[in-house]
């Protein structure tokens, strides 16, 4: 817990500056497009874009600017980082967990946009995005690992995986259907991950 604790506060604050006028400027053009337009405004639509594009440029200020993977050099053999690393160690989770957990929102938002229902094209998705990630790193003197790539893909599956079930139970139970409790449930999720941010921040 310490690590991931560590982790985490590493990672804010390297991106709340960024996401924090983003933000701003994100949610101002937006309601100023709506008010303009006089566009449908529906919450929940509104909260997922807006966390998507946040995830974006968090993952963009990751992967260019700090380097997560602590191999010396390139690897293009597969399997041979994540068989390096001794499991729960500092760096397994650094190098595997956290790979793994940085394109789960990938993942699910690109499920949920696309309306996906089946993995082999979340496979493929996840496959371009990341083998764009490691291309820019190596041609930004960063490290190209196909490990990575293996790791981004399975995050990006167990986002799928989440999407999938979400909708599943949607279909089973027709509150999940409603946006009243769409919107409700957006809202909570968000307003949890915003004060815990802000904890973090403040220590």
């Amino acid at each position: 817990m310490e690590f991931f604790n560590g982790t985490l506060d590493e990672v804010l604050a390297l991106t709340w500056p960024t996401l924090f006028i983003s933000l701003i400027l994100v949610v101002t053009l937006r309601v100023g497009y709506i008010i303009k337009n006089k566009s449908d405004f529906v919450l929940y639509e509104e909260i997922m874009l807006l966390a998507f594009m946040l995830y974006i440029l968090t993952l963009f200020q990751l992967v260019t600017t700090q380097d997560l993977n602590a191999s010396p050099g390139n690897n293009l053999t597969p399997f041979t980082e994540i068989f390096r690393y001794r499991f729960g160690s500092r760096l397994f989770y650094k190098n595997i967990v956290g790979n793994i957990i940085l394109f789960i929102p990938y993942g699910f938002f690109a499920s949920y946009y696309l309306k996906l229902k089946k993995p082999f094209r979340m496979i493929v998705i996840a496959l371009i995005a990341s083998f764009s990630i490691e291309i820019t790193q190596f041609m930004i003197g960063r490290i190209f690992d196909v490990d990575d790539i293996i790791l981004n893909v399975f995050g990006g599956l167990l986002g799928f995986a989440i999407y999938y079930g979400l909708v599943k139970l949607s279909d089973a139970f027709k509150i999940f259907k409603s946006k009243v409790f769409i919107n409700i449930s957006t809202i909570l999720i968000f307003l949890i991950f915003f004060f815990f941010v802000i904890r973090r921040l403040l220590g």
